[in-house]
């Protein structure tokens, strides 16, 4: 097993910190953490906080032997609402071997593989939440109503305290945030900072939604990035920005002013693997029974749902899986909130690299408007309808189920058919009603 000096002893007698919230996420996106004291951070970072691997969504049984999170100090966060706590992700150990079903294990292996060929990831998210009233029942705001909801003034400002709160804790933390705004939902708003290195931003998307729920909570209120929590109005994406860079040099490997839209060939083949992967990425980036009410969904109130519909790119245009917004970069518009930090950069770049290594095309540019695309006469391969049909493109993909690793991959369909299972054994209110008089 990895064994760590007491640097976070040293850091935490600097900073006043008395506890760490030694954190890993599992396979389903669970965030599971062990309370550790400064005194005895020293033999945690040597021999690990452990952990009952059953008692998570890691696919182990009670037989198991117990792993071991050893934390990891570059992803040292100190809690701006309570400094005197730590939180610090941890790679599992079980025995003297990584354990290759960890999410965050997953997205280290693909960074490394990267890293061999010369190229670092570096990404940007941007977290869509509805702050809801405390029980979750409804939004926290009913004045907020408006048709047209999206960049409205009146309701971002409602929620002042809770939005500056945040944001303030982003900048201390050093994140450089740089605009929040009231989305196109009533109720639903995205913050953004600053992008980074892949692992850089995985950790700071998880502490991310953990600080957001946390801070509603102290306002009495309650905050959810659950992918489609109302039928009518606009889901809660998850869009990434992607670029490859080297990191020797710290040259951006995706822009070429000479390219088109200011792209590198790397880039479109970059993106040509997405494309590519697509239903079995959807696994990956929309992983819950509700991710498939937000993607291919009908109208909202708002006109427009903002979420693709087929596996396609454009320029600068938001009716399409991936859109180029400007050189340099791709945006990916089809995550959601569900998807878990970790697997959404692993699983991108793992399709990533599989189009640069088989020099993928990604097909011609459609400039249109998608939502209206049968109407010109266009139709590109569409995403899958439910949970189910990503599973199973997953299930047939030897691009990412072999890239993933046969561990991971196998706990994760595992996990999630049986998820599929238990959302298909219930009955709903729509099957009583339109089936009860047969």
């Amino acid at each position: 097993m990895k064994v760590m000096t007491s640097e976070l002893e040293r850091i935490a007698q600097q900073r006043g910190i008395k506890y760490f919230l030694v954190s890993f996420s599992d396979i389903l996106g669970g965030v599971r953490a062990k309370l550790v004291p400064t005194a005895a951070i020293a033999d945690a970072c040597s021999s690990g906080a452990g952990f009952a691997g059953f008692a998570t969504w890691l696919d182990m049984t009670p037989a198991d032997p117990d792993m071991f999170g050893i934390p990891d100090e570059v992803s040292l966060t100190q809690l701006p609402w309570k400094p005197e706590v730590a939180w610090v992700a941890s790679d599992l150990w079980m025995g003297d071997q990584l354990l290759p079903q960890s999410p965050r294990h997953v997205l280290k292996s693909a960074i490394a593989s990267a890293m061999e060929l010369g190229y670092e990831l570096r990404t940007g998210v941007e977290c869509e939440f509805f702050v809801l009233s405390p029980d979750g029942a409804a939004l926290a705001d009913s004045r907020d109503r408006q048709l047209k909801p999206c960049y409205d003034q009146q309701a971002l400002m409602r929620r002042y305290d809770l939005i500056a709160e945040i944001s303030e804790a982003m900048e201390r933390l050093g994140w450089r945030p740089y605009q929040t705004d009231h989305e196109d939902a009533n109720g639903q708003f995205e913050m953004n900072w600053q992008f980074a290195d892949a692992l850089t931003t995985a950790d700071r998307h998880t502490f991310f939604k953990y600080m957001v729920k946390t801070l509603a909570e102290r306002h009495g209120l309650r905050a959810t990035f659950m992918p489609k929590p109302f039928g009518g109005l606009t889901g809660n994406g998850c869009h990434i920005h992607l670029s490859l860079w080297n990191p020797e040099t710290q040259q951006n490997l995706f822009y070429d002013p000479a390219g088109e839209l200011g792209l590198s060939s790397l880039a479109y083949q970059f993106l040509g693997g997405i494309l590519h992967s697509a239903p079995a990425l959807c696994a990956f980036t929309n992983p819950a029974v509700n991710s498939y009410r937000r993607i291919n969904a009908p109208t909202t109130v708002s006109g427009a749902t903002w979420s693709p519909n087929t596996v396609s790119y454009a320029g600068n245009n938001r009716t399409h899986m991936i859109r180029i917004p400007a050189a340099g970069r791709v945006e990916l518009r089809l995550p959601d909130g569900a998807a878990n930090p970790y697997l959404l950069s692993a699983a991108v770049l793992r399709a990533g690299l599989d189009g640069i290594e088989n020099a993928r095309n990604p097909g011609r540019r459609l400039d249109i408007n998608m939502y209206n695309g049968a109407a010109t006469g266009e139709a590109p391969q569409t995403l899958p309808d439910n949970l189910y049909e990503a599973l199973r493109a997953l299930e047939a993909s030897a691009t990412l189920s072999k890239a993933l690793g046969e561990r991971f991959t196998t706990a994760y369909l595992r996990l999630k058919q049986s998820e599929w299972r238990q959302y298909s054994s219930q009955i709903s209110a729509w099957e009583l009603e339109q089936t009860l008089d047969c």
